[in-house]
């Protein structure tokens, strides 16, 4: 039972991280930034990426592993419905990661103009986000059975 509790909390914190992360770089980015502020916003990608595979793991030792069966999850159209939005959002996120990398080395003062769908895509990325608490309220509730 512990074992339980424990796998759900991180799946939980996890989560909490991975909304804190993007949110950080959704206010961090502005249309021009220096490579500093880009390097910073990279490390905080990181701790995204990082966030984003614990909430992987512990969702997937709570779906085969201990918990409710398999199956229960598996049937239910709302818990795939959550697995998508959070499969488009670690997708959405490779182009913000792929900007940051390339543009993380050079001089800290030069400045680095932040293409528009940049901006636009972590906005989508929040908005998704939000959407997956209220699905696993929806789950908790039996809604999709």
């Amino acid at each position: 039972m512990s074992e339980l509790i424990f796998v759900r909390y991180l799946h939980f914190i996890g989560l909490f991280l991975v909304v804190a992360t993007v949110f950080a770089e959704a206010v961090l980015l502005k249309r021009v930034l220096k490579r500093s502020v880009v390097q910073t916003i990279f490390k905080i990608d990181g701790l995204y990426g990082l966030s984003s595979m614990i909430v992987v793991g512990a969702g997937l030792y709570l779906w085969f592993g201990i918990g409710k069966p398999a199956e229960y999850y598996t049937n239910n159209p709302i818990f795939i419905t959550k697995v998508l939005l959070f499969l488009i959002v670690g997708i959405l996120s490779i182009w913000p990661t792929v900007f940051y990398f390339k543009n993380r080395k050079g001089e800290a003062e030069d400045e680095i103009t932040i293409p528009e769908h940049l901006r636009l895509i972590l906005k989508v990325e929040l908005l998704l986000l939000f959407c997956i608490p209220l699905l696993a309220t929806l789950m908790a509730q039996g809604v999709g059975l």
